[in-house]
């Protein structure tokens, strides 16, 4: 029996990279694509819950879904899905999701979803500019997807997968690593409109990259695939001990 997947994408049903991941992960198991019905770009992990949610079945186990990535996600195992899936994949996004984006990226936090829902759960990004070879990360995806499905993955973890836009045979290795820091300087830029008011724009600026060795962003740098553990504890166990030996009184 084929194992069944579940795959969604920040970037709309009908992204490129949606397609070409399905085409692959279809060669090892049963697919079922629930993705949203436009871009949902940097939409993090948000639930929509101030209006109703609308499914469309667009084809044979192909649906879209006029919400977000965590949207699709929750609505696809909790009432599309007849069976748990065994493995949630988001993606391919046609760009990084390195450092501090993961914390904004609907394509990370599709997978975020998946490992809170007890799934494993990989989100895979194209690390570079168009045009996008999405067929190399396509077919690592299904490479590391086989392992996923036959070995499991730790306990409340996902996999953040960073593929560098190139041919397969330019890709130079396969890095584990730690999610590093990658700032932007100059990302609001002020517009104004035809009557001269002023507006802002949150987008794009200079990337500023972290320079450890074992973090996502070199890994790319260096031209090698970037495969992330995240947990979902945020909590800084160091500093917990370090904050529980402060003597604090309740009212000043």
């Amino acid at each position: 029996m084929q194992p069944l997947i579940l795959i969604t994408n920040d970037d709309g049903i009908h992204a490129p990279g949606l397609a070409a991941l399905a085409h692959t992960l279809a060669r090892i198991g049963k697919t079922v694509i629930v993705a949203p019905d436009r871009d949902n770009s940097a939409a993090s992990h948000s639930l929509t819950m101030t209006r109703p949610l609308r499914v469309k079945e667009i084809a044979p186990d192909h649906y879209a879904i006029d919400g977000t990535p965590t949207d699709c996600v929750t609505i696809g195992i909790g009432k599309i899905l007849t069976e748990k899936p065994l493995l949630v994949v988001s993606g391919i996004n046609p760009g990084p999701n390195l450092g501090d984006d993961i914390s904004y990226s609907g394509t990370v936090s599709a997978g975020v979803e998946g490992t809170m829902l007890g799934i494993p759960s990989l989100a895979v990004s194209l690390a570079g500019e168009g045009p996008y070879h999405f067929e190399t990360a396509a077919s690592f995806a299904a490479e590391l997807a086989r392992t996923v499905l036959e070995r499991g993955l730790p306990k409340d973890t996902l996999l953040n997968v960073n593929v560098p836009n190139l041919l397969p045979g330019q890709i130079k290795g396969i890095r584990f690593t730690r999610q590093g820091r990658r700032l932007y300087d100059d990302a609001i830029k002020e517009t104004f409109d035809p009557w001269g008011k002023k507006h802002y724009w949150i987008g794009g600026g200079t990337p500023n990259w972290d320079t450890g060795d074992d973090t996502d962003a070199q890994a790319i740098l260096a031209q090698c695939i970037s495969i992330t553990p995240l947990h979902l504890d945020l909590t800084n166990h160091a500093a917990l001990k370090k904050l529980r030996t402060w003597q604090l009184n309740i009212g000043g």
